[in-house]
């Protein structure tokens, strides 16, 4: 079965042409003018992946991922403007896995697509428990077969991205990874985005284990070179 991809934008332009590129790449593709004719139509019909605009009448892409995350997780990737930055540091708090700036350019917006379906994909292939793969790190719990994470015990429910993120952290605790390590860890080495984009899902991340705990500080910023998981 080919999979679904949902295209929202107010610019009949970028919906004929865009579509036009992922059908031509084997995909179905179903289109949306405003983020509260998606919303119906996704609630409705949900599909693999989502791209959405954020500047849109009705509903903006904001309010339209706040509504989708209360039922699903599935990937969405932000289209933005040129200069909007706030816009893309709160779409990605908000839990949207991606973004990409307009003007874009079609071969990386599916190349970025194919990205979050592959991790979309072997996530839920691993429907099985493997001992084996499970990653403790003191209070942390990790199970990659199960995309599930815990600290203290407690869920924390993690887009593929974060949960890639933190994995990659995890794995050798006092390592430090670079920002382009993780990345690639995150993104896969083909596909390029910028250090803020990372810098992002960090704060997200930090942000969803201090609500469990307000003491949460294993994931260190070494200013100028990267990351690193704190060893217990």
């Amino acid at each position: 079965m080919p999979q679904t991809i949902a295209l929202v934008d107010d610019d009949r332009n970028i919906l004929t042409s865009v579509s036009i590129a992922l059908e031509a790449e084997g995909f179905e593709v179903r289109t949306y003018t405003d983020g509260d004719e998606a919303l119906r139509g996704l609630t409705a019909k949900p599909v693999d992946l989502a791209v959405l605009d954020i500047k849109m009448p009705r509903m903006d892409g904001m309010e339209l991922l706040s509504r989708l995350r209360q039922t699903s997780g599935m990937p969405v990737i932000f289209l933005t403007s040129k200069d909007d930055e706030v816009d893309e540091v709160l779409g990605l708090r908000m839990g949207a896995d991606d973004y990409i700036k307009k003007p874009f350019s079609q071969r990386l917006l599916i190349e970025r697509i194919r990205a979050l379906l592959r991790r979309e994909q072997m996530r839920q292939d691993k429907g099985t428990a493997d001992p084996a793969s499970v990653i403790v790190r003191g209070d942390l719990l990790l199970d990659p077969a199960r995309h599930a994470c815990a600290w203290k015990g407690q869920p924390i429910e993690l887009t593929v991205t974060e949960f890639l993120l933190v994995k990659a952290l995890a794995v050798r605790p006092g390592h430090v990874k670079s920002r382009d390590q993780l990345m690639d860890a995150a993104y896969g080495e083909h596909i390029y985005v910028d250090d803020r984009t990372i810098d992002s899902h960090i704060k997200r991340l930090r942000k969803k284990f201090k609500a469990i705990d307000t003491e949460f500080g294993q994931i260190e910023t070494l200013y100028g070179v990267g990351y690193r998981y704190r060893d217990a």
